[in-house]
């Protein structure tokens, strides 16, 4: 009974070393503020922020999911002005207590965390916080750039929104 009972602990201890989804990993993009995606090859207390390249953005700050990060007009490296519903559509980046977010190739900004009312740890990159965008549904688009004062987190900072006339319907 004891051996079962061990076995039974150690495969329960795996499962959760191999696929944590408690709160603290990072916030997946399609999922609602606060749900929680796997933690990345930073293991469980980091994540790994890449970068993807756009024709028209250059390249751009992705999170642990593949999807693109975003950053707010308005915020500050001590806080953000995230909250509410808008969480519900910009789900911030988050980290667990002691956590803390790296580069990979060709990511080489400082990467920080600040305290969010919420008392979660949320990654800023460049001294400005960072988010997904619930409207983007595959790695590769950047549909939330522009939108309510968000752009798409650029490698070297923020891009500067298009035109009017380049992204019909912002």
């Amino acid at each position: 009974m004891f051996v079962l009972r061990s076995l039974g602990a150690a495969v329960l201890v795996a499962a959760v070393a191999a696929g944590c989804t408690s709160a603290g990993a990072t916030a997946a993009p399609t999922q609602a503020a606060g749900s929680q995606a796997p933690a990345s090859a930073a293991g469980a207390a980091g994540v790994v922020v890449t970068s993807a390249t756009s024709p028209t953005l250059g390249a751009y700050l992705v999170g642990p999911s593949g999807k693109a990060l975003y950053i707010r007009t308005g915020d500050t490296a001590t806080s953000s002005t995230c909250s509410g519903a808008c969480l519900a559509a910009w789900p911030p980046l988050l980290v667990p207590a002691g956590g803390q977010a790296t580069g990979g190739s060709g990511v080489t900004g400082a990467f920080a965390t600040l305290t969010r009312s919420d008392g979660t740890l949320q990654v800023t990159y460049l001294g400005m916080p960072l988010y997904y965008w619930k409207g983007d549904s595959a790695p590769t688009d950047t549909t939330g750039e522009g939108v309510n004062g968000f752009l798409v987190a650029g490698v070297s900072g923020p891009i500067p929104a298009p035109s009017a006339s380049g992204k019909p319907g912002y």
